[in-house]
């Protein structure tokens, strides 16, 4: 189930709904009320440049590793 965000082309509200199908039609803006809100192309996170925590041990006994900073044998 896809989270779109939209916004509205009468007010500027921004707003996001759950869709429950893929077919579903744009919803109304929550503030005013307008059935014709303009869907936003969306973006998504990602962690650039941040170091993982490093295991206590310097190394991981078992050879993987602990990208979790949570090492299970430590």
């Amino acid at each position: 189930m896809p989270i779109y965000e939209y916004r509205c082309r009468k007010c500027g509200e921004a707003f996001s709904h759950l869709h429950r199908r893929l077919n579903e039609a744009a919803p109304s803006c929550p503030k005013c009320g307008t059935a014709e809100p303009r869907k936003l192309l969306s973006t998504f996170s990602t962690a650039v440049g941040v170091k993982t925590p490093s295991c206590s041990l310097g190394r991981c006994p078992s050879g993987g590793s602990c990208a979790t900073g949570a090492c299970p044998l430590g």
